[in-house]
Order: structure tokens, then C-alpha cells, then sequence
């Protein structure tokens, strides 16, 4: 049985659990709000260390991310359980569930994985990868060994001391900013909005950083809370590009789908801000990256169709201006 890192022992056979900060103390027998990190015998050990629900190849823009290596495929590897529980979770079968169809590949097979199928980086996805913290760090060294890049799709929640021990290992995230009100985050997702801001602080001028924020109707979707949004990630880089998603019923919530309209409104007001606002759950409507001095298309996407048109050895083809895009 594989011992979990970042742990102390607690009060009445209780172990404390010092990965993120839902600071669990744990029972005997018993897991922490992610599921997965287990009390046995006043250790906390992992018992689904190298459990994958999920494996496939996916294009880089699933992730979503629009500025890093566009084009690519990536091969995506999921998990089980999460920190967060929240009621509108779109892969809620293997987040908030633990009792889901597994199969166990170690860091080994998975890096072997990514090589025999040609991808350059293994994406860490579908589920909360950060609560298998140990399983990504061990995967992504050995990735870094082979020459692969590594990429986090994750909820940011992460304490410091082991977000500094893996983001030298990771070359790229998307992290869901969920809302920019402290009460949505404590009442839809049980975490804590400042810890999430600080771990993207953290990685931004680490690794390249892609930002999502899913829209849901009456939930978050006041201008006033994008703007929130967009001025938090503007004050950290204005190049770091946000995407805005659709929302449609999933888990627990029954709300209609987002409006198409609203989605692009919202992507106005961010825009004041940032450079680079992407939409996203829309259906195959175009997405391209322009240049920032002249407006030359640099990447035109219609759904998971992606042409890098308009970069020449990292500039833009027009007007020489550097270009916003890594790996292109």
C-alpha cells in the first residue's frame, strides 16, 4: 500500500491531511472529502494510487487549451474522486464517485503510453488530478525523463508546499476559476475562492496558464462577477487567455442551458481586460487567435479544426509582433 505525502498524525487515531485545503482530520477506515486518500492503521495511504477511469488521445483544445502547442493531440488520462462537490459538475460519475470501473497503470505504462502513441505531454484531466498528488508527481518526472511535457486540468486547490514540489514538473494548466463570489464557492463547490486565486498566482509566470469559468444562469453569471474575473487574471498577465464555457444541466442541476447571447456578452466584458477571451460549449463556432498589433489571424479553430495560419518562427506572419502561442 502506497503512503500518501503531506500528512501528520492527529488526535484519537485521526490523521490530518495537509494536501489542500479542506485540511481534512480523517478516522480509522475512513477517507477525506476527495475520496481517494485513506485513513489505515493512523497512516494515510492511497489505495487507488494508479486507478485510471478514464484514458484516450484528445485534441489540446479539449483541455481547453487555445495557446499551447494548438493542434496537437494529448494523450488524457483520468481518475476518481475530487476536493470540490459541486452540483453541476459535468464529469460528476467519476468526481463524486469512487465505486466507478478502474484499471491500474502505473507511472511507467502511462509515460510508455504516451510514447507509443506519439504524443508530445500527458494531459492530467476528466477528474480532480491533484488529489492524486502523488501519482502526478511520480508520472510527471518520469514523463520529463522521456521528454514528454506534462499539462494539469484541475480546480486549483493545492496547498503551497505541494504546489511548489510539482509545478516545476508541469509545463502548462488550465484551472477552473468557478465564480468570483466567496459564498458561491463555499456553498457550491465547499472550497474556498482565495486559496483557488492563490494557486493561480502561483503557477502564472510558472507554466503556461489557461483560465475557465463555466456560466451558469442566475449562479454567475452578473457581468460583475466575469469582471471580477477578468480583472484578477489581467492584474496577474493580461496575456493569459480566459475561456468562458456554456453551462447545460448536469449532476444535480436542472437549470436551463446557458444562452448562447449571454455567454458572448460576458465575453465582451472580460475582454475590457484581457487579451485573449475564448467561448466555449457552443457548438462549432469559430474561435481564432488574432494578433494582438495588427489583427492578422495567427490560428483559426471551428470546433476541434485547427489551422495555425499566420505564425512564422514564433511571430506573427504580418507585422513580426511576438506571438501569444507556445509550440506554435
Amino acid at each position: 500500500m502506497r503512503e500518501a505525502q503531506y500528512w501528520e498524525p492527529g488526535e484519537a487515531g485521526r490523521v490530518h491531511c495537509l494536501l489542500c485545503p479542506n485540511d481534512c482530520r480523517i478516522a480509522e477506515g475512513k477517507a477525506g472529502t476527495c475520496g481517494v486518500r485513506m485513513n489505515r492503521g493512523g497512516r494515510l495511504e492511497l489505495p487507488r494510487y494508479g486507478a485510471i477511469s478514464s484514458i484516450a488521445v484528445d485534441p489540446i483544445e479539449k483541455k481547453p487549451l487555445y495557446h499551447f502547442h494548438p493542434g496537437s493531440r494529448i494523450l488524457s488520462v483520468g481518475f476518481v474522486g475530487c476536493s470540490f462537490r459541486c452540483g453541476f459538475c459535468q464529469n460528476w460519475h467519476i468526481s463524486q464517485s469512487i465505486d466507478v470501473e478502474t484499471r491500474s497503470i502505473s507511472p511507467e505504462e502511462l509515460v510508455s503510453t504516451a510514447v507509443r502513441e506519439r504524443s508530445f505531454a500527458i494531459a492530467y484531466t476528466y477528474s480532480e488530478p491533484l488529489v492524486h498528488f502523488e501519482y502526478v508527481l511520480d508520472s510527471s518526472r518520469l514523463a520529463r525523463k522521456a521528454g514528454l511535457k506534462n499539462v494539469l486540468v484541475t480546480n486549483g486547490y493545492l496547498n503551497p508546499q505541494p504546489a511548489d514540489e510539482l509545478l516545476p514538473f508541469v509545463d502548462a494548466a488550465n484551472v477552473d476559476l468557478k465564480a468570483w463570489d466567496p459564498e458561491f464557492y463555499r456553498h457550491e463547490t465547499g472550497g474556498k475562492l482565495e486559496e483557488v486565486k492563490r494557486f493561480i498566482a502561483e503557477a502564472a509566470g510558472r507554466i503556461h496558464l489557461e483560465v475557465t469559468t463555466l456560466v451558469i444562469p442566475t449562479k454567475n453569471d452578473d457581468p460583475a462577477q466575469i469582471e471580477g474575473i477578468a480583472r484578477f487574471i489581467a492584474g496577474l498577465d493580461p496575456g493569459i487567455p480566459l475561456h468562458l464555457s456554456a453551462y447545460h444541466p448536469q449532476h444535480k442541476y436542472t437549470l436551463p442551458p446557458t444562452p448562447p447571447g449571454t455567454v458572448h456578452r460576458l465575453a465582451e466584458v472580460a475582454r475590457k481586460h484581457l487579451k485573449h477571451v475564448y467561448v466555449g460549449n457552443l457548438g462549432a463556432e469559430s474561435s481564432d487567435t488574432v494578433c494582438g498589433e495588427c489583427g492578422n489571424v495567427l490560428v483559426r479553430r471551428v470546433g476541434w479544426h485547427v489551422e495555425v495560419t499566420g505564425i512564422k518562427a514564433g511571430k506573427c506572419a504580418k507585422c513580426g509582433a511576438k506571438s501569444p502561442i507556445v509550440g506554435a
